[in-house]
């Protein structure tokens, strides 16, 4: 998976012309002479995992443009003064409405993915090759369709359910219209599920590549999120006890360590290389616009309160200075240097501060941290906290505090609680844990408490109950406003 460099005629959309113009083709890929051999197929599946980190020309799509919607509009993010943007400003506010080029080019992004993943659905078994690897590159593809529906999904509500690739060019034919909610779960399940069929391991060769424990843990935050406990316990288990080997790094910075890539914590994450597209924009810019440099200017992407969200993490835990930092040392200089705010931190690559260009750490889409609070929280919304229960959000905290993981400590332990209580401790544990990783905004909303939390910060109190969706892209409104009715509030 890494430094592929693909070029493939997979586009989302269609480029039109008002002026006749006559080429005699000297060379001409279609789907016919392209898609021959086995590595015609592999080069097509590793263009769908292109679209979640790539995107030239644009910030692609989890190397930040979705951080504006899940964290940037949620209650603990901000945008700085170098977040020049206007519609990035107005997310940061709630201020947004359908016209928000952020909002429309996250639905581009995904469909694109959406729409590479229905091409090599369909046109994979063609190919010459081995069954064994077709299948597998088949359910890679609907790996990824099923995820980026689940994100679809979340953001918008019911969506268009596209599953194979437009065969017209008739304005007609190209129309989708919103889906019910239930549908477009039912078929994120069955993509997922088809994908838990993959291999549980690859080659380092193929480290990053989508595996069964990947598909059953993204299936585990589906049942969570649409409430159906009994199966978010199930497949959060077969996460667990599955001998896929997940555990926790006993060190919370190792997450977002270069060299720890692909590593035992991470079940499933968006690779990234250095200048990988040879664009600035394409990859992760993460760094880029977290960290202007050793100067008092405040980047683009800031805290939006640091006694809410700095100042909340206890004595000893270790993540609040692994997401976020007062002070770096200046590799150049030897100084080191305190900040005005703090900054944040997870994907600055400390071995070369001094040019924070497109950076080279992965973002973990899915770890096993995650999974282990997941299943804590399915169970404790089952009736009340269990052994098993208290034990899963220990280990998280543990590791924390720089403890042994599997080893009780009164310490740290949390012991005692009731339903609501345990609720809450989970609800605090996953604020500390995930940020800056695409999870606030989906948990604010599956717990209903969006607005609540957001209208604590001061510069927010935009907020309202239709920011638990965001506006349907008035650009595709425009195509088919009937086939594409617009989210209550906007």
């Amino acid at each position: 998976m890494k430094k592929i460099i693909i070029t493939f005629l997979l586009s989302a959309g269609l480029l039109v012309s008002c002026t006749d113009l006559e080429v005699t083709p000297t060379s001409f890929v279609t789907e016919d002479n392209y898609f021959i051999t086995q590595d015609d197929a592999v080069a097509s599946v590793t263009a769908v995992y292109a679209s979640l980190s790539l995107d030239p020309g644009e910030q692609s799509l989890f190397g930040r443009n979705l951080y504006f919607l899940t964290d940037m509009a949620t209650d603990y993010a901000a945008a700085g003064v170098s977040a020049t943007n206007p519609q990035v400003r107005a997310l940061s506010s709630l201020t947004h409405d359908a016209t928000s080029d952020r909002v429309q080019v996250a639905w581009r992004q995904i469909y694109a993915g959406i729409n590479r993943a229905n091409v090599s659905i369909d046109n994979i078994p063609k190919v010459s090759g081995s069954e064994v690897v077709k299948t597998r590159l088949i359910n890679e593809a609907k790996f990824i369709r099923g995820l980026l529906y689940f994100q679809a999904v979340r953001l918008w509500g019911g969506v268009p359910i596209v599953l194979h690739e437009p065969t017209s060019i008739q304005l007609e034919s190209l129309k989708s219209r919103r889906e019910s909610v239930d549908n477009v779960y039912a078929q994120i399940i069955s993509d997922l599920t088809a994908a838990e069929s993959l291999p549980a391991v690859y080659t380092a060769a193929d480290a990053g590549r989508a595996t069964s424990g990947a598909a059953k843990a993204i299936l585990a935050k589906v049942y969570l999120t649409r409430k159906d406990y009994p199966n978010a316990i199930l497949k959060a288990r077969e996460v667990i006890n599955g001998g896929y080997g997940y555990a926790l790094f006993e060190n919370f910075q190792d997450i977002f360590t270069k060299t720890k890539k692909n590593g035992k914590e991470h079940i499933f994450s968006v690779q990234f290389e250095p200048n990988q597209a040879g664009n600035g924009s394409s990859g992760s810019t993460f760094q880029a616009t977290s960290f202007t440099g050793f100067t008092a200017t405040e980047p683009a992407d800031i805290i939006s309160d640091v006694a809410l969200f700095y100042d909340i993490y206890e004595a000893g835990d270790t993540r609040r200075d692994v997401s976020y930092a007062k002070q770096l040392l200046n590799p150049t200089t030897g100084t080191l240097y305190t900040f005005p705010k703090p900054i944040f931190k997870k994907y600055l690559d400390l071995t070369n501060l001094a040019t924070p260009a497109n950076v080279a750490i992965n973002f973990p889409l899915i770890r096993y941290a995650d999974i282990l609070l997941s299943l804590a929280e399915a169970i404790n919304e089952q009736g009340a906290p269990t052994a098993e229960a208290y034990e899963l959000i220990n280990q998280v905290r543990r590791r924390a505090y720089g403890k042994p993981i599997n080893t009780p400590d009164a310490t740290v332990d949390l012991a005692g609680l009731n339903q609501t209580t345990f609720r809450a401790a989970i609800q605090e544990e996953r604020k500390k844990e995930f940020v800056q990783e695409g999870q606030r905004w989906f948990d604010l909303v599956r717990w209903g408490t969006l607005v609540t939390e957001i209208k604590k910060v001061t510069a927010k109190n935009s907020v309202s109950e239709k920011n638990n969706l965001y506006p349907i892209p008035q650009s595709e409104r425009n195509i088919d406003p009937v086939g594409l009715p617009q989210n209550p509030g906007y």
